[in-house]
């Protein structure tokens, strides 16, 4: 839709308003209605969105150690515009106009830590190379029969799945629900959010989406805002879907592989295929491939963020481990998968349902270019067989806080991202650490209260 006619349309709109959001570090949707009228007013310029949307985690407790804002700062607005490209019509919602926000500093330049600016960043960066970055987003999730109340009424135990037992690819569990089922399809489309594939998973209630491949900033909107509108479908029939990495230790974890390729400027050839190459991939599929191996342990909490993340990167549970790559092989980090000229891509495992699809695609991105602007050479071989046992180039940090250090004292991760993107990332992973560390577990009571 031309701008023209998207204001038209906000004008027009009977209920005289609009739905904003913007995406806090964690990658959860935050926003407001908006007048019509103050819409319009602001469209041009911009409009203040308290900053606390930096300032606390997920739970909304306020940071103690984060430099951006805080109590010392006294949690002004900051300055947020409003993307007009993002425009949809909320069918779930009698068409209300819906758009992406973003924020921006008081020069006006791209706040450093916005994760939306990020992934802009790192795109443009790219695109100045002469790349066109194109990515897709997957996501595993599971689907429990409860409400908000009745989860948190159950202190989120023994939660009813919303099909029983272990089931992938099953044609027969889709029937189940089908009305929930059909409309992910259905409705989402009518967002502008286009699935290519939909299934259960193995597991009890679990489906699994893939998210039509686009440009970086189109396929992250359409992924952020995909876990949302999920969350909203099920509501309103009943369903809690949760995108948590490992919801249980006899379960598998959930997944967030983002695929990726680079075509040159006029988007017309893939840069990634070689049909002249043995394996079909090039000389900057390598190099991309080599950046990931070198970076990723050094970003790794932008796509594994949080606690649960590390609960999922365990062997033999369809997520790496270990530092490796290989073709079309599902126990290493990082799946080529050649294919034909179109779509010959890289599958980058490591990532998780749980995280924020901006930050998820921006180290992804990040970290391949690294390996292509430095002529990186894929010095590492391939992984033949089991991942899992391939320790040659090292293993992933196992758990939130060591991943995080490395990142916080990471020269590479600093040079990558920015340094006052790195500071605050890695303020918000400490703290989220240290919630979970002084809170006792079931674990620990049964483990200890009798025995010691």
């Amino acid at each position: 839709m031309e701008k023209k006619q998207i204001l038209d349309y906000v004008r027009k709109h009977p209920l005289g308003k609009v739905k904003l959001a913007v995406t806090d570090i964690d990658g959860v949707l935050r926003g407001k209605y908006m007048s019509a009228e103050k819409f319009l007013s602001v469209v041009e310029d911009s409009f203040g969105f308290c900053d606390v949307v930096f300032g606390w985690d997920m739970g909304d407790l306020a940071y103690d150690n984060a430099s951006y804002t805080g109590w010392h700062t006294g949690y002004p607005d900051a300055k947020a515009t409003i993307d007009l490209s993002t425009f949809r019509k909320i069918p779930w919602e009698n068409d209300i106009p819906f758009f992406l926000g973003e924020f921006i500093d008081e020069k006006n330049k791209p706040l450093a830590v916005c994760p939306r600016q990020l992934l802009k960043k790192i795109t443009n960066e790219a695109e100045q190379a002469g790349y066109t970055p194109y990515v897709a987003q997957e996501f595993e999730w599971f689907n429990f029969e409860e409400t908000p109340q009745s989860s948190a009424d159950k202190n989120y135990s023994g939660l009813k799945p919303l099909t029983p037992g272990m089931f992938g690819y099953s044609i027969l569990r889709s029937t189940l629900r089908n009305d929930f089922f059909s409309d992910i399809f259905d409705e989402l489309k009518k967002f502008g959010i286009p699935i290519e594939g939909l299934h259960t998973e193995t597991g009890p209630g679990v489906y699994e989406a893939a998210i039509q491949y686009g440009r970086t900033l189109e396929t992250a909107d359409r992924a952020v805002l995909f876990k949302t509108a999920i969350k909203e479908l099920g509501y309103k029939r009943g369903i809690m879907p949760t995108f948590m990495a490992k919801i249980s230790e006899n379960l598998p974890g959930c997944s967030g592989h983002v695929h990726q390729s680079l075509w040159d400027k006029k988007s017309t050839k893939n840069l990634f295929h070689d049909d002249k190459d043995k394996h079909k991939i090039s000389a900057v599929m390598k190099s991309y491939i080599a950046g990931q191996l070198h970076c990723l342990p050094h970003i790794l909490p932008m796509v594994a963020p949080t606690v649960n993340s590390y609960k999922r990167l365990v062997e033999g549970a369809w997520a790496p481990t270990t530092v490796t790559w290989g073709i079309d092989n599902r126990t290493v980090a990082l799946r080529a998968l050649p294919g034909g000229s179109k779509s010959c891509r890289l599958e980058t495992r490591v990532v998780g349902s749980d995280t924020n699809p901006y930050l998820a695609m921006s180290a992804c991105l990040a970290a391949g270019l690294y390996g292509v602007k430095n002529k990186l050479t894929l010095k590492q071989p391939m992984t033949l067989g089991n991942g899992y046992k391939d320790e040659s180039n090292g293993r992933f940090p196992k758990n939130l806080i060591d991943a995080t250090v490395k990142m916080r004292d990471s020269k590479l991760a600093n040079e990558l991202l920015g340094e006052q993107f790195v500071q605050h990332f890695s303020q918000t992973r400490e703290w989220e650490w240290r919630q979970f560390s002084r809170v006792v577990t079931d674990w620990e009571m049964k483990r200890y209260f009798e025995i010691i």
